[in-house]
C-alpha cells in the first residue's frame, strides 16, 4: 500500500511529461492540463491504495483513456453543435457582428434554411424516440455540456453507465438520421 507521500512524489515526477503527452495529443494547452488534472485525480481517488509500484502502469491507461474521452466528447460535440448552431461567431478576430451574421444568413438560399430546419425536426423526433436514460446522459453531457461525473452524478448512475448511455444515443441517432437519408 501506497502512502501519501508515495503518491504525491509520484505525480510530481510524472507531471511534466504526462502534460507533454497529453498536449501532442490533443493540440491544446489548456484541454492538455484539464486532461492530465482529471488523470491525477482519478488516480489518487481510486488507485491511492495500491503499492507504489503500480502507479506509472495504472497513470499511463488513466491518461490514456482520459485523451480517448476528450475525442471522443469534442468528435460528438462538434457533430451536434454544428447541427444546432444557429448564430455563430465567424470573424476570426473574436469580435462578434450581429449585423454581419444577419446579412450572411441573409445570403444563405431559402433551400438551405428549409433544409436545415427540417433536419432539426428530424433530429428533435429521434431524440424523443431514444429511451429516457439515453436521451438523459445525451442532452446533459452534449446539450448542456456537462462532464461525465456531473451527468453521473445528476443521473444517480455510475461514470461507466452514462458513457454508456451516451454512446448507445449517439450510436442509435447516428442510425435513425442515416436511415432517413441524413449523412453527418
Amino acid at each position: 500500500m501506497a502512502t501519501d507521500k508515495e503518491l504525491s512524489d509520484f505525480l510530481s515526477g510524472v507531471e511534466r511529461r504526462a502534460f507533454k503527452q497529453a498536449v501532442y495529443a490533443v493540440r491544446k494547452d489548456e484541454s492538455a492540463l484539464d486532461i492530465v488534472q482529471d488523470a491525477m485525480i482519478s488516480l489518487a481517488e481510486k488507485y491511492g491504495d495500491r503499492p507504489a509500484s503500480e502507479f506509472p502502469m495504472l497513470f499511463q491507461r488513466i491518461l490514456q483513456n482520459t485523451i480517448r474521452d476528450y475525442f471522443r466528447r469534442e468528435k460528438v460535440r462538434n457533430t451536434w453543435v454544428t447541427l444546432f448552431s444557429g448564430l455563430s461567431d465567424k470573424s476570426s478576430d473574436g469580435d462578434f457582428d450581429v449585423l454581419e451574421v444577419f446579412q450572411s444568413e441573409m445570403a444563405e438560399s431559402s433551400a438551405d434554411k428549409l433544409e436545415r430546419a427540417q433536419i432539426l425536426v428530424i433530429i428533435e423526433e429521434e431524440l424523443q424516440k431514444l429511451p429516457a436514460r439515453q436521451r438523459e446522459a445525451f442532452l446533459m453531457r452534449y446539450w448542456n455540456d456537462m462532464d461525465v461525473a456531473e451527468t453521473a452524478e445528476a443521473m444517480q448512475c455510475s461514470a461507466g453507465s452514462v458513457k454508456t448511455h451516451c454512446s448507445r444515443a449517439t450510436q442509435a441517432l447516428a442510425r435513425a438520421l442515416r436511415s432517413r437519408g441524413i449523412e453527418l
